[in-house]
Order: structure tokens, then C-alpha cells, then sequence
């Protein structure tokens, strides 16, 4: 009896899709620091996810076991036609049916009933693999397939980038097309010292004012797709893993960019790097005695406006360039100045603020802010992958469409909060 293969590449694939299905789920929950935050009902789908990963996992590995010994138990033993013509034995060599007698006796064939059942075959022939004999002439030339197994080896997929700029920020879910909300742009205090009663009257209280501008945050999608055979996918499920891997993250590579560059014209989300009301800092305008400022006092020193400013920096991101010259910062005798700060436990910290070191900031900006409270991003629909046949003449061409989609919005409440720090140079 052979072995069922199609049984192991439907386990394959029900796998493949329950990890692209974990990793969404995954994406969707939001941490403060080390704690997760979730609902009950995302844990509880999380860890069933989990339950029947491991068990598709089992059954995968208990399969592909049974194949092997399967394949081993059956083999027939070897015996050489060559050796059994040179001691006098005689054996005709088996040689199975030619493709047109197995054409001839396939079901398939016979329920056309001489055709009285009509002309159209209700399944496809398949022909079995023909027997061919021990002894060869002359090995094949030209294409490596025309003899022996070949061998396919694993695909190495390309590097991702380890951290986002969505961590720094707590994310909502929204089922608007636009997001309105009200940014306090100032506040008068006139709070003093009152008497209760003076002159025969009691005394009038001060009235401080605030002032109040409404400000709207569109939902925009940021969405890619890319074509496909359908029997590459079937019969590399390997292949549609990563293709669905690989779009979303290219959502998330965009994603980063637009909640930082993002020109605010058009389908582009205003980026926080170019809101008109967040505070700068220039590198060249720190301390020069008695040494000059470095790069990371010049982020201690953004950090202090944005505590003037009442609130406390939850997160800075940098290029991984400059984040490199911070780490190597070294005094006189070759000592590392920020070796304790950046080294201590799995998080990069400097200045005890978390740090986020990515190429979607350019190199010699970095921004710091206080990401909880000055800014907010809301998810309108959630990275997700989508497949159809209907595009052009994808239908007939066997071909189908991988779309990848979000929908997302960003809302800088508080401008004020966010530092944009630029390395212009050293304080001369």
C-alpha cells in the first residue's frame, strides 16, 4: 500500500494557514511594557490557536514518520539483472503497460460505455509512472531531471526588521471613517489667592479660560497585492506562506512610515515628524563645556521639553546609524559611557525611556515623545489577506490575486509632547 501524501500536504497547509492566522492575532494585541493587554476572548482564541498548532504540528511529524518507515518496509529487495545474465540465469526484466493500454483499461475510459454514456470523459486520465529497467547504456545528458531524485532544499526567507513603530503606541479599534476629536491649543490661568468676603461683598472668583480646536484624523488604507499560478500555491504550500508573510510586511514597512513621514496630503496620514505644532531641538545648540554635548545628551536634553511641557516621554526612535554612535559613545580612556543604560534587560532604554531603533526615521533625526498620551492610532480593519480569480483574465489563465489590506488612522492629540530632535553636528 502506498502512502497517502495528499493527507500530508492538506496538514501542511491547514498549519500554514493557522500560523498566518496566529501571527494577525497576534499583531492585533497591544503590551505596556512586558504586560500584555487583551481581551479574554483574543487570549482564549490566541491559546486555541496555539492547542491546534501544536496537534496539526504532531500529527505532521507522526505522518511523516509513518511515510518513511512505509517507504523502507516496502522496497523489495535488490537484485541485479546484470549479475543474474552473467551466472546463466534467465529473467524477463517487468516492464509495465504502455500509456496508451493504461489509457485503454482506465475506469475513466470504460464508464464512457462506447459512448453511450456521451463523449466527455467525467475525470482526467492519470497516467502511473512506468518501470524502467536496471541496466542503462549510457547516462543521461542535459537537464539534471531527466535522472535521478532531486533534491529541494529549504527557502531562506529575507530578514524583517525586529522592532515597529506601532509598540510605542496603544492602539483602538474604530468603526468610523473618520476620527474627530478636540486638541486643547491653549490655556489662560488666572487661579490666586481669594478672601471670602471683603468690603461688604463676598468675594468674586478669577476665571481662567481655555481654548479648544477641533481637529479630524481620516482612515486611510495602505493596501499591495501580487499575482500567482494556483497549482504553484497548491503545490508549494510553502510558497503561499510566504507570499502572505511577505505582503503583510509590507504593510507594516509602510505603516512605519506613514505614522512618522507621512505627508498628511492626499491618502497619506499626517505623520507626527510633520505636524506643524511639534517642538525641535538642534544637536548644535547643546552644552560645549566642559566637553561638547553628545548625541544622547542631545536626546536628554529633548526629553526635558517635553517634561516642560507636562509630559513624560514614553519612547524615543532612532536611526539604527545614530542609535550605533550612542552606543559607542566612549570618554578619554575608551570606557563606554551608556553601556549599563542600553545593555540592561532585553528592552533598549537610554535615559530609562524605551528605544525604538529603525530605518523608517531618517538618519540624523530622532523623535521623542510621549507616545500613550500625545498621539493615538485606531485600527478600522486590521492587516488581513485576501484571494481571488477575478481580475482581468486571471480566471482563464489559472492565476489568482494575493491582496494584502489595513485600514488605519493617527490622531497627534498633543503635539507639544513630541520632540523632533535633529544631529546637525556637535556644539562647536
Amino acid at each position: 500500500m502506498s502512502f497517502d501524501e495528499s493527507r500530508l500536504n492538506e496538514l501542511k497547509t491547514a498549519l500554514n494557514g493557522k500560523m498566518s492566522e496566529q501571527q494577525q492575532i497576534a499583531d492585533s494585541m497591544e503590551f505596556e511594557g512586558t504586560a500584555l493587554i487583551a481581551d479574554d476572548a483574543k487570549k482564549s482564541e490566541f491559546q486555541s490557536n496555539m492547542t491546534q498548532i501544536r496537534e496539526i504540528k504532531g500529527l505532521i511529524d507522526d505522518m511523516t514518520t509513518l511515510r518513511d518507515v512505509s517507504a523502507w518496509s516496502s522496497e523489495a529487495e535488490y537484485k541485479s539483472v546484470a549479475a543474474e545474465v552473467a551466472a546463466g540465469v534467465s529473467k524477463e526484466v517487468e516492464r509495465s503497460s504502455s500509456i496508451g493500454s493504461q489509457f485503454i483499461q482506465s475506469s475513466e475510459f470504460k464508464q464512457l460505455n462506447g459512448g453511450r454514456n456521451g463523449v466527455n470523459m467525467p475525470a482526467p486520465f492519470e497516467a502511473k509512472s512506468l518501470h524502467v529497467k536496471d541496466i542503462y547504456s549510457g547516462l543521461p545528458t542535459g537537464d539534471p531531471d531527466a535522472f535521478g531524485a532531486v533534491e529541494r532544499d529549504g527557502i531562506v526567507t529575507m530578514a524583517q526588521r525586529r522592532s515597529r513603530v506601532r509598540d510605542l503606541f496603544p492602539v483602538r479599534s474604530t468603526n468610523a471613517a473618520v476620527i474627530e476629536y478636540f486638541r486643547q491649543t491653549g490655556f489662560t490661568n488666572n487661579a490666586s489667592t481669594v478672601a471670602e468676603y471683603a468690603a461688604g461683598n463676598f468675594v468674586q472668583k478669577p476665571q481662567s479660560s481655555m481654548t479648544f480646536t477641533g481637529e479630524q484624523a481620516p482612515v486611510r488604507t495602505i493596501a499591495h497585492w501580487e499575482a500567482a499560478h494556483r497549482n504553484v500555491l497548491a503545490d508549494e504550500p510553502q510558497l503561499r506562506s510566504i507570499i502572505d508573510n511577505e505582503l503583510l510586511y509590507g504593510l507594516r514597512l509602510t505603516e512605519d512610515d506613514q505614522i512618522l513621514s507621512g505627508s498628511g496630503t492626499g491618502e497619506d496620514l499626517l505623520g507626527i515628524l510633520n505636524h506643524p505644532d511639534i517642538q525641535q531641538y538642534l544637536w548644535s545648540s547643546g552644552a560645549t563645556d566642559p566637553v561638547p554635548d553628545t548625541k544622547a545628551d542631545a536626546l536628554r536634553r529633548a526629553a526635558t521639553l517635553a517634561y516642560l511641557a507636562y509630559y513624560e516621554p514614553t519612547g524615543i526612535i532612532v536611526h539604527p546609524s545614530d542609535w550605533e554612535d550612542i552606543e559607542l559613545t566612549k570618554n578619554e580612556q575608551g570606557t563606554y559611557l551608556l553601556a549599563l543604560s542600553v545593555a540592561s534587560g532585553a528592552e533598549s532604554r537610554v535615559w530609562r525611556i524605551p528605544v525604538i531603533d529603525t530605518p523608517a526615521i531618517p538618519e540624523g533625526i530622532a523623535l521623542v515623545g510621549a507616545f500613550g498620551t500625545g498621539a493615538q492610532l485606531y485600527d478600522r480593519q486590521a492587516a488581513n489577506i485576501r484571494i481571488s480569480e477575478n481580475h482581468e483574465d486571471f480566471f482563464t489563465r489559472n492565476a489568482i490575486v494575493i491582496l494584502a489590506e489595513e485600514r488605519l488612522a493617527l490622531a497627534v492629540k498633543r503635539p507639544e509632547s513630541f520632540v523632533k530632535v535633529v544631529f546637525d553636528g556637535p556644539p562647536a
